[in-house]
């Protein structure tokens, strides 16, 4: 269900190059979510890094959203850049699992199977 690769940079440098990497790959960065500084500035003794990416292909969405409209609740896609115990990690919620859950049309599995193979693409290119 998860996918998660082990980077060797900085959880900053694995940010950046993961943005330059959604782009590549037809993708936009719809947000950001720094979610470590949101918890630090709540006052909460967080000492982890961790931003989530929203990433989405209009293209892919529309598709999505075309069969069936309930699926909005499980766009856009995430991508998050984290770190445990001091390893920078890039991982993802894979898309053909989780909409397997949620669907079984041939249609949506296919395109949530092209999703999942850009994302994976994503991942490995920032890592």
């Amino acid at each position: 269900m998860y996918y998660i690769a082990p980077s060797n940079k900085t959880f900053i440098q694995a940010s950046t190059d993961l943005e330059a990497a959604v782009l590549r790959h037809g993708f936009g960065v719809l947000h950001i979510h720094d979610l470590g500084a949101t918890l630090r500035s709540k006052g909460i003794a967080f000492e982890e890094e961790c931003k989530v990416f929203e990433v989405c292909n209009p293209a892919q969405a529309a598709k999505v959203l075309s069969v069936d409209m309930r699926l909005n609740m499980a766009l856009p896609c995430r991508i998050s850049v984290f770190t445990e115990e001091g390893h920078t990690r890039i991982g993802l919620i894979r898309p053909v699992p989780m909409l397997m859950a949620l669907s079984q049309d041939a249609t949506l599995l296919q395109v949530a199977a092209e999703v999942e193979g850009k994302m994976l693409q994503m991942v490995d290119e920032a890592k």
